[in-house]
């Protein structure tokens, strides 16, 4: 079942996508050679502890997982697709680094995922990067009143394979609101005009996934919840919680308000 919020619930949401924005901020801000993954995690936490925040992420322990999640980002790095556990890996240099972060505050859960590298980055990572926002941007401007879940699908599709790059099969968006996952499912390639009609008071996380070598290969690491490439090649991410509403759609998890698509 879908649930569609009140406006007042948007504004709710909102103060929890503030949250997340400013904990996607912080670990930015912490990354740099030879900092470890674990010491991102805290500075995340101590930005959900600051607003009294919880985490959707901590502890989430779904049923093809082997264990609870034991952080409260997920922290992908180089060939990592999404779901890493942050540990004691120290960044270096040039990694494409690609953090998923989560808050639930008043009730509501916020979303949002952003890649970056350590330091200047690689022709080829930033363009990997670049179409990942592209493709975001793209699925943002297609969440409007009476479009179609699968013209969000399509749109960050057709950005993905137009760069050449890979989509892994079975990962993409979702509905959110009082719990972090809920209907519908929002996929990140699809057709156009097919799937639920979107309604004001819809609120989706959209997060297009890129595989640089441009197959859609991946395979599931050892601790059971990292994805990664199966060739090896450098993946990345990005995600926003948005609104659709009659006046467009409206990104919840910006550090600024916006509506605008373009990011």
């Amino acid at each position: 079942m879908v649930e569609i919020k009140t406006n007042e619930s948007l504004a709710a949401m909102r103060e929890s996508g503030r949250v997340v924005a400013r904990a996607l901020a912080a670990v930015r801000e912490k990354a740099a050679p030879g900092v470890a993954l674990t010491e991102l995690d805290r500075a995340a936490r101590a930005v959900l502890d600051a607003a009294g925040a919880g985490s959707p992420f901590l502890d989430y322990h779904p049923e093809w997982a082997p264990v609870p999640f034991p952080a409260v980002v997920c922290v992908s790095v180089n060939d990592a697709i999404v779901h890493g556990i942050p540990d004691g890996t120290r960044l270096a240099p040039g990694d494409l680094v690609s953090v998923d972060c989560g808050a639930t505050l008043g009730g509501w859960a916020g979303d949002s995922a952003v890649s970056f590298t350590v330091g200047p980055a690689r022709p080829e990572d930033a363009r990997l990067i670049a179409a990942a926002e592209e493709a975001l941007a793209a699925g943002i401007a297609a969440a409007v009143v009476g479009n179609r879940i699968g013209d969000i699908a399509h749109a960050i599709g057709r950005v993905c394979r137009t760069a050449g790059y890979g989509i892994p099969d079975g990962f993409g968006g979702h509905g959110i609101g009082r719990a972090m996952h809920e209907d519908p499912g929002v996929p990140n390639e699809g057709r156009p005009g097919r799937g639920m009609k979107l309604r004001h008071g819809m609120v989706l996380a959209i997060e297009p996934m890129l595989i640089g070598g441009g197959t859609d290969d991946h395979y599931t690491a050892r601790d059971g919840w990292t994805i990664r490439t199966s060739d090896g090649s450098r993946a990345s991410h990005a995600e926003h919680t948005v609104a659709i509403t009659d006046e467009g759609p409206r990104i919840l998890t910006a550090l600024q308000p916006r509506r605008s698509t373009a990011l």
